[in-house]
């Protein structure tokens, strides 16, 4: 899927976000980007590197959270050979490489002390020392850094360094959610409707039906425009009529009545706790106990064959029956 470099929305909360980004993009000062995951966290740094005066210069990105926290010093700052078992030569590390231009150092937050310390030094005096050495190098270096947790609480919680915080919030650009963005949600399922419906070949675009455009408007979005996408691209390619206007959302792409059953408890404790909360609950009192387990075995099947969508297989290996066994049961009940 290629990459999404244009910022659509009319919403004036956006807007503004956008517009801030602008005003800051000509400074070379750090910047901080705050938002939900899928807010677009990733276009705003691209943006502040393209219209800043290094636009023609290196744009790395760095993502904090894939680098284990024994190689990001080395990924950042670089190492020399023999630093560490595996070093077999020298690396220059992403500071190096960006010299000149803009380092974007994604999910900052997840960040350990020790290359928080590392990191200060950088954009405090421009200077980075690759692992096994101790010899200074200069770079010239913009950073941008994102982040959807709130800083100054990790910063109370000593989680995060206060005077790194403070280099790096010149300027902070908070993205608000799609939840929050007035009339964008329809704007942008109606942008990536259009696209999906000519990656699938299809002579016009027929719109949204007003069941989906409601769930779309109902929905609390909580992967932003990331899963907007991903639902509306979904819905398109599963509507496959394109005479009519698309009218039904899935936004769980997982539910199913198949889908794989939570694993089981490990402890005796939990496994416990768990067959009492599966136990049938305590009948009440009972005075003809046949008819009371006929009752009950018929509410278990009834249940197990809405379940399975009434397919009688399925059921059966669901109970733990052969096929004969459930036939005669659901014959039994009246429920074939």
């Amino acid at each position: 899927m290629e990459r999404e470099t244009q910022f659509i929305g009319q919403s004036a909360t956006f807007q503004d976000a956008v517009e801030r980004a602008s005003q800051a993009a000509v400074l070379d000062r750090p910047v901080l980007v705050i938002g939900e995951r899928g807010t677009g966290k990733e276009l705003i740094a691209e943006r502040l590197h393209r219209l800043s005066t290094r636009w023609d210069k290196p744009y790395l990105i760095m993502n904090c959270a894939a680098m284990p926290e024994t190689l990001i010093e080395s990924e950042l700052f670089g190492h020399e050979a023999g630093a560490f078992t595996g070093a077999t030569r020298s690396r220059a590390g992403r500071f190096e490489e960006a010299d000149g231009g803009t380092l974007f150092l994604d999910e900052l937050a997840t960040m350990s002390m020790g290359a928080q310390e590392r990191l200060l030094r950088a954009v405090e005096y421009g200077e980075v020392t690759r692992v096994g050495s101790s010899r200074p190098i200069r770079v010239d270096v913009r950073i941008v850094a994102a982040t959807n947790e709130h800083l100054p609480a990790l910063v109370e919680e000593n989680k995060f360094r206060a005077d790194l915080l403070d280099r790096l919030s010149f300027e902070v650009i908070t993205l608000p959610p799609l939840r929050a963005r007035e009339g964008d949600i329809e704007v942008l399922a109606d942008y990536f409707g259009q696209r999906m419906a000519a990656v699938l070949d299809w002579e016009a675009w027929p719109g949204f039906g007003p069941r989906a455009l409601a769930a779309m408007e109902g929905h609390d979005w909580p992967g932003n425009v990331r899963e907007l996408r991903n639902v509306i691209e979904r819905a398109i390619y599963r509507w496959g009529d394109p005479s009519r206007p698309v009218d039904a959302l899935s936004f769980d792409p997982f539910a199913s009545p198949w889908q794989p059953a939570p694993r089981t408890a490990d402890t005796p404790t939990e496994q416990a706790a768990n067959s009492e909360a599966s136990a049938p609950p305590a009948p009440g009192p009972v005075s003809d106990l046949r008819a009371a387990v006929d009752s009950y075995e018929r509410q278990i099947l009834s249940d197990t064959m809405a379940r399975c969508r009434f397919n009688q297989k399925v059921a059966a290996e669901a109970l733990g029956l052969s096929y004969d066994q459930i036939r005669h049961a659901l014959k039994k009940h009246g429920l074939n």
